[in-house]
């Protein structure tokens, strides 16, 4: 299964959101989650992991029952050309590199190589790619072959409506 996250801030609170899916190339998702994070740390810049990744951490825990395969998050594996740490690489390190994290970064990091742009739906304006347990070529395809016509693949912009609050999550169906 295949995990794609992302957080939503609010004052004193987040939402983080997950869609579950597959294969990369699916237009639905199995089941998708959210959780309210009420204890979120400051912003500290240059640490945005800090604040992010608890609230990841909390809904993987929510989902300890699913075998997820791979995550996909809304950022940075690593950063710039120095390849440092992003929440990706802090992510798979809480996991103790168990499961395979891919970044879909929407906006360009100073740095950042060209080898992590993936243009989609004819648009001008990549997504940025990046990954840790997966090859960043295998990263990359995954990511362009995600169902949607339109930069932003179609999952992505569920689980960025889940953590806004604008969609209900749709819990696992239980099998017959």
């Amino acid at each position: 299964m295949i995990l794609a996250v992302d957080v939503q801030y609010r004052e004193t609170s987040a939402t983080v959101a997950g869609v579950l899916f597959a294969d990369w190339g699916d237009a639905q998702a199995i089941a998708s989650h959210t959780l309210v994070c009420e204890d979120i740390a400051e912003y500290v810049p240059g640490e945005f992991y800090r604040r992010e990744l608890p609230c990841i951490l909390r809904l993987l825990d929510t989902l300890a029952a699913v075998t997820i395969d791979c995550i996909a998050i809304d950022g940075y594996v690593w950063l710039g050309a120095e390849q440092r740490p992003g929440l990706g690489a802090h992510l798979r390190d809480a996991l103790h590199e168990r499961v395979p994290v891919v970044g879909i970064a929407k906006t360009y990091y100073a740095g950042t190589p060209a080898a992590a742009e993936v243009r989609r739906g004819g648009s001008d304006r990549p997504l940025y790619v990046s990954a840790a347990g997966m090859a960043l070529d295998e990263a990359r395809a995954a990511v362009a072959r995600m169902s949607g016509g339109h930069r932003i693949p179609d999952l992505l912009k569920q689980v960025d409506r889940l953590a806004r609050g604008l969609d209900a999550p749709v819990p696992v169906k239980p099998s017959r």
